[in-house]
């Protein structure tokens, strides 16, 4: 059984900058993809960002230029690295894996971005 474990959340101010980690208890070698999810308060959880084995990314339009996301397989994590942030980047944050079939997420870890 696989498990993501975030970390790396917290309060930053508006403009400030945080790196999300997401470990997984296995190899990530077998992982077609990896992924940050967000869900703000009521809201629905939206892709952030994610990458491919072959190391292809994608990024929501509202983080862009801001946000890189990275894996590093041999020790078997993935981060996400948060800069210029922004008010409407508050959120819980989830990482998620995916096998051929199977899903993954983490428990996820907050991030509170104030004026």
């Amino acid at each position: 059984q696989v498990q993501l474990v975030e970390s790396g959340g917290g309060l930053v101010q508006a403009g400030g900058s945080l790196r999300l980690s997401c470990a997984a208890s296995g190899s990530m070698l077998s992982f077609t993809a990896m992924g940050w999810y967000r869900a703000a308060s009521g809201n629905l959880r939206e892709l952030v960002a994610d990458i491919t084995s072959g190391d292809r990314t994608r990024y929501a339009n509202s983080v862009k230029g801001r946000f890189t996301i990275s894996r590093d397989n041999a020790k078997n994590t993935a981060f996400l690295q948060m800069n210029s942030l922004k008010l409407e980047d508050t959120a819980m944050y989830y990482c998620r894996a995916d096998r051929v079939g199977l899903t993954y997420w983490g428990q996820g870890t907050q991030v509170t971005v104030s004026s």
